[in-house]
C-alpha cells in the first residue's frame, strides 16, 4: 500500500508538470467536460479564393447563441505564429496552420469560448466563433506563390468568415466582440476598425488583444530579430496593401504590423490584455541561437538577474507603448506581471476560483466590465515578483 500511494504521489507530480502552471488546484477529473464544438468549411471559399496555404478552404467553429445572446457575437482569430519564408509556409501546408485537411474536426470551447456561466458568465450564451488560422500572416495576406504553390489569402479568408457569419445572423447583431490571442491578438489589432465597419452603426463593436503586443524592440540577441521577421512577412506575403493607409501613409508597412503603431489610429474600443512578461516575443530560435534564454523562457523561476533586469526593460517600453491608447477613456487594459502568453482561451486563466488579478479582480471580470461599461478598466500590474495570483509556465 505504501509503495501505491508513493507511485500515486509521482503520477500526480507528473501530471502537474505536464500541464505546465505553478499552482495546485485540486483534482481536475472532476471537472466539467468542455463543449466540442465542430468545424465548419467556408462556404465559397475555394471559389473566392479565401484558402488555406495550401489552397483547401478556410473554416471556423461556431457555437450557436441561445435567450439573452442569441443576437450577441463573439468572433475570436485563432493564433499560431508566422511563416516569413518559403520553406516555413510550404511547412505549415503539412499543419493545421496551414491546411483545412489537418484541422481537428471538433475542439474544446475553453475560457472566453465556454458556453457554462459559472465559466464564462458575461458570454456564454452568445453565438461564439473561433476562425480557424492557416495562412501565416494574422489574416492579412494577399498573393500568391506558383512555384512553391503557396496561396496567401489570410485577408480573404478573414472577409469570407465574416460574410458567412452575416449571413448566419451576425449582420444584425446587437453585440458583437472581435477577440483574438497571439498571432489572433495581432490580427484582432489589424482588423478591429474593419470589423466595426461590417455591423450596424448601433451595433456595439468592440475588440480584444491577448497577448498580441509584439514590440518593434531590441531583443535578447541585442538586435531587432522581430523586425526583420515581420519584414519577411509582409513582403513575401503582400501584406502591405491590407494595412491602414493612415499608418503606411506615415510609416513603412513592416512597421504598421507592429501594435504599437496601430493603437493610436485604432478607432473601435478595444481592450489590451497582456503579461508583462511575455518573453516568447523575444526568445525565438532566431533572437537566442544559444538557448541563453531556453531556462528562463519555460521556468520563469530559473532566469538570472541579468535576465530579470531585461524584462523589467520590456515591460517599462510596454507601458510606454501604451500610454497613449490608455488615456483613452473608451479603451482597456489588464497588464499583469506574469510570464504567461495567452489568458483568454485556457479556464484556469480566464475564470476561476484561483485566476490571476490585479488588485483583486480577474481577467473575465475586468474584460467584462469593460466591455458593458460597467467600469473604466486600466489595471497594470505591479513589476515583478510582487504578484503571487500568477499562472506561471514551469517545466520538470
Amino acid at each position: 500500500m505504501k509503495a501505491f500511494r508513493v507511485v500515486g504521489l509521482l503520477v500526480l507530480v507528473v501530471v502537474r508538470c505536464v500541464q505546465g502552471y505553478d499552482y495546485l488546484d485540486g483534482v481536475n477529473g472532476s471537472a466539467p467536460q468542455p463543449l466540442l464544438v465542430d468545424l465548419t468549411l467556408i462556404r465559397s471559399a475555394t471559389e473566392n479564393g479565401a484558402v488555406c496555404l495550401d489552397g483547401t478552404p478556410g473554416a471556423y467553429h461556431l457555437h450557436p447563441g441561445s435567450g439573452s445572446g442569441a443576437n450577441s457575437w463573439l468572433v475570436e482569430l485563432e493564433g499560431g505564429g508566422w511563416c516569413n519564408d518559403i520553406s516555413s509556409c510550404v511547412y505549415r501546408k503539412t499543419t493545421s496552420r496551414g491546411s483545412s485537411n489537418y484541422m481537428e474536426k471538433q475542439i474544446p470551447f475553453t475560457g472566453i469560448l465556454s458556453n457554462k456561466p459559472e465559466e464564462n458568465p458575461d458570454f456564454y450564451n452568445w453565438n461564439r466563433v473561433r476562425i480557424c488560422y492557416c495562412d501565416g500572416a494574422s489574416f492579412a495576406g494577399e498573393g500568391y506563390n506558383e512555384a512553391a504553390g503557396l496561396y496567401f489569402r489570410g485577408q480573404r479568408i478573414f472577409s469570407a468568415a465574416m460574410e458567412d457569419l452575416m449571413s448566419k445572423g451576425m449582420h444584425s447583431a446587437e453585440q458583437a466582440f472581435l477577440t483574438g490571442c497571439s498571432a489572433g491578438g495581432l490580427a484582432s489589432i489589424l482588423h478591429c476598425d474593419e470589423f466595426r465597419a461590417l455591423l450596424p452603426g448601433n451595433t456595439n463593436v468592440k475588440c480584444l488583444a491577448d497577448a498580441g503586443l509584439f514590440l518593434d524592440v531590441t531583443d535578447v540577441a541585442g538586435v531587432r530579430s522581430l523586425r526583420s521577421f515581420y519584414e519577411g512577412v509582409v513582403t513575401m506575403q503582400g501584406v502591405a496593401k491590407n494595412l491602414p493607409g493612415s499608418c503606411t501613409a506615415k510609416m513603412d508597412a513592416t512597421s504598421c504590423f507592429f501594435p504599437q503603431n496601430l493603437l493610436s489610429i485604432i478607432q473601435t474600443p478595444t481592450f489590451l490584455l497582456n503579461a508583462a512578461y511575455d518573453i516568447r516575443s523575444l526568445t525565438s530560435e532566431n533572437a537566442d541561437p544559444k538557448g541563453y534564454w531556453k531556462a528562463c523562457k519555460y521556468n520563469y523561476s530559473e532566469c538570472n538577474e541579468d535576465q530579470i533586469n531585461f524584462l523589467q526593460g520590456l515591460r517599462n517600453q510596454m507601458l510606454d507603448a501604451t500610454k497613449g491608447f490608455s488615456n483613452s477613456k473608451q479603451n482597456g487594459l489588464f497588464i499583469n506581471s506574469c510570464f504567461a502568453h495567452c489568458q483568454s482561451e485556457t479556464q484556469d486563466t480566464w475564470y476561476g476560483d484561483n485566476s490571476p488579478t490585479i488588485q483583486n479582480k480577474g481577467i473575465a471580470k475586468s474584460v467584462g466590465d469593460w466591455y458593458f461599461d460597467r467600469a473604466e478598466v486600466k489595471a497594470i500590474d505591479c513589476p515583478y515578483p510582487c504578484d503571487k495570483t500568477c499562472h506561471n509556465p514551469v517545466s520538470c
